[in-house]
């Protein structure tokens, strides 16, 4: 049925509006108790096998959200009510910005894919922690907040950016992440060497740190697909090296070489970011290389491609112990996250291993 309305209303509207307009209705639908109570029992049901533990949080699975679908922490009980496990806001920047001009959001369906432009759009660091301040939580999630630079700051101010944004968000999340990995912001992708993404991710862990009393909250940085191998590695040293809680694996890429030739070739031109089903292969690469450099030392979450149970699955093996999804959510409609728990739990019972965690990494830990 979602198909057919995708088909019918969705693929006929602009992206942009089409998202817009679905997420009021899922903003709607929890505001209602009896609906929304009535959305999650259906979409929503608990696998006590699926029952997770990272970054020192408790989850009742490892399937979340991915940062750019809800980027004001507007509809967290929303996408809880659909299956999420997690919800990761944002990306928040440290001033509001409105985002790059449109038309910004393109849809490649044959190609399964989206490419965007979006550029940050979002009401600022202030309004955020204010929205988050005040929420009072329905569902028992568990809450990222993804933070960038704002476009107008130069790069050698950036930690100062990213500073602002923590100091005023910090308290409000279960767990942080640097995203400096977005194509969409001018040089923000520069951050992600080493010798800028240091002190940036130091002065962001003092800033937690000084925000937050009681508790330690989780960082973790967000990388591109694009890097090199080499730098894959040099990251993964970096975030032993200072404590880091995670790595997410990963962002959207500017490459086009994974497009078929279903979709209209004119699209293939739009600059952005490409995620979805071409972005698959690349990103469960990464996630191989990076597991098999940090271990069990860090959580590694994989995010890229994922369509279904057994792209989840994969990324377990490859060592992800949290996953991600976003663009599949559009092709898929809202019983996608039921189905990927479904899927995971039979793959799971039907598996040598007793747990989730047991499977974490166990492909790359098998001898050559």
């Amino acid at each position: 049925m979602y198909k057919l309305f995708f088909n019918l209303v969705f693929k006929r509207m602009d992206p942009e509006q089409a998202h817009y307009m679905a997420f009021r209705w899922i903003r709607l639908a929890a505001r209602i108790p009896v609906l929304r109570t009535f959305v999650a029992a259906i979409l929503a049901p608990r696998h006590k096998e699926l029952r997770t533990e990272a970054l020192g949080l408790r989850m009742h699975g490892p399937f979340g959200l991915a940062a750019g679908f809800d980027k004001n922490a507007v509809a967290i009980d929303g996408m809880s009510m659909l299956g999420f496990d997690h919800i990761e806001i944002g990306t928040v920047t440290g001033e509001p910005q409105p985002g790059n001009p449109k038309k910004r959001l393109f849809r490649l369906v044959p190609d399964r894919a989206l490419i965007n432009r979006m550029g940050f759009n979002n009401e600022g660091s202030a309004a955020v922690a204010e929205r988050l301040a005040a929420r009072t939580p329905v569902f028992n999630t568990v809450v990222g907040v993804n933070i960038g630079k704002t476009k107008v700051v130069p790069e050698e101010e950036a930690a100062a950016d990213y500073v602002k944004s923590t100091e005023r968000l910090a308290r409000h999340a279960d767990y942080l992440v640097v995203n400096v990995s977005s194509p969409n912001t001018p040089g923000l992708r520069n951050l992600q060497a080493t010798e800028s993404l240091r002190p940036l991710l130091t002065a962001v862990r003092e800033a937690a740190d000084r925000s937050v009393e009681g508790r330690r909250v989780p960082l973790l940085v967000k990388i591109a697909p694009d890097l090199a191998d080499e730098d894959i590695d040099a990251v993964a040293d970096l975030a032993v090296e200072l404590g880091l809680d995670g790595i997410i694996a990963t962002n959207t890429t500017i490459a086009r070489e994974s497009l078929g030739l279903a979709s209209d070739p004119a699209l293939y031109g739009e600059t952005g970011g490409l995620s979805g089903a071409p972005l698959k292969e690349r990103s469960l690469e990464v996630l191989r290389r990076l597991y098999a450099r940090v271990g069990d030392r860090i959580t590694l979450v994989g995010v890229g491609g994922i369509e279904n149970a057994e792209d989840a699955w994969q990324r377990i093996l490859a060592g992800a112990t949290l996953i991600q999804g976003y663009s599949a959510f559009i092709y898929e409609g809202p019983f996608w996250g039921r189905a990927i728990h479904k899927g995971l739990a039979a793959r799971l019972r039907t598996s040598p291993y007793a747990t989730l965690a047991d499977a974490v990494g166990a492909d790359v830990r098998k001898p050559a």
